[in-house]
């Protein structure tokens, strides 16, 4: 059994990986540049960071399995199917991961947590601390999807006293945690909105210009989904020129996140490079890990993978 897995991986997040699965399986771990030269001798395919297309699958002979993490957005699921690969998303593993990631987000932005920590390791005078900050308590969060995310978000939030506010395009979706709103009345009352959906061509850049005009002036924004559903640049321009109040940000439209890229240099911006969902290590998630496993071994089993996006 190949496994091959593509994305960027330090040294140590890889030997943590191939531990994670059976020693009688072969894993690589590559670069995403390398695809197509090892390609070909793969059973199963955990793609990061390329495009499992028709053009991809041509040169993939042995291919019976594509396993993603949450987000599926990179595979031609039409393409697997015509191939007889399965594919299938993890979708809800790292649902309490995620949502954890998003409340730390939440609470070192309004408690100035990345600020203060810089102040007292610089050994800077306290006499001179000038900054504004806030409890979560009594505020609004707004959840653009009510998913396995967002539901625990809400949760989460529910016990810091926050008001909840949810859109979702399922209008009959479980909603008791929160209140369902359409989107425009979630961006105009929320001082926290949340991105917690899919990444396809009608939520590429969902927020743009538009959307952040109508956010109120000290908001915060958070993404843990995918940076492409965010216009980068417009929401660039809004943090800089104080249009909103901050950004928390996991996720970036090209990743990884350009050593240029300005958002590295916004005092009002916290970043973290794509770990929201796994965080037992740099590129590692336990649980998640554990699901493809056993996902592996039903399809080596001639079963039906869980989580499957398709029908053979």
């Amino acid at each position: 059994m190949n496994i091959l897995i593509t994305g960027y991986y330090s040294e140590g997040s890889k030997r943590r990986v191939i531990q994670a699965f059976p020693n009688e399986w072969s894993v690589k771990v590559i670069e995403p540049e390398l695809i197509e030269e090892y390609i070909s001798e793969a059973d199963v395919l955990i793609p990061e960071h390329i495009q499992v297309n028709s053009q991809l699958l041509q040169k993939a002979k042995k291919l019976k399995f594509v396993q993603t993490g949450a987000g599926y957005d990179n595979v031609d699921i039409d393409a697997c199917s015509k191939n007889h690969i399965w594919v299938s998303n993890a979708a809800g593993v790292n649902a309490n991961a995620v949502a954890e990631h998003i409340i730390a987000f939440m609470l070192s932005y309004f408690k100035n947590i990345p600020y203060l920590d810089h102040f007292m390791k610089n050994k800077k005078d306290e006499t001179q601390l000038s900054y504004t900050g806030g409890e979560l308590f009594g505020k609004t969060i707004g959840t653009i999807g009510l998913g396995a995310i967002g539901k625990r978000v809400a949760e989460l939030a529910n016990a810091f006293g926050m008001n909840v506010l949810a859109y979702d395009i399922n209008k009959n979706i479980d909603h008791k945690i929160a209140t369902l709103v359409e989107l425009e009345e979630l961006i105009e009352k929320s001082d926290v909105i949340t991105v917690n959906i899919f990444l396809n061509e009608s939520t590429r850049h969902l927020v743009d210009r538009q959307f952040l005009s109508k956010m109120k002036k000290d908001a915060l924004f958070i993404n843990t989904a995918r940076g492409p559903i965010v216009c980068e640049p417009d929401l660039i321009a809004a943090l800089k020129n104080r249009e909103i109040g901050g950004a928390c940000l996991d996720v970036f439209e090209n990743e990884p996140l350009s050593l240029e890229s300005e958002l590295r240099q916004l005092e009002n911006v916290i970043l973290t490079p794509h770990t929201a969902g796994m965080p037992d290590g740099m590129k590692f998630h336990q649980k998640r890990f554990q699901f493809f496993i056993e996902n592996i071994k039903r399809v080596l089993e001639n079963k039906v993978p869980f989580n499957h996006l398709n029908e053979l």
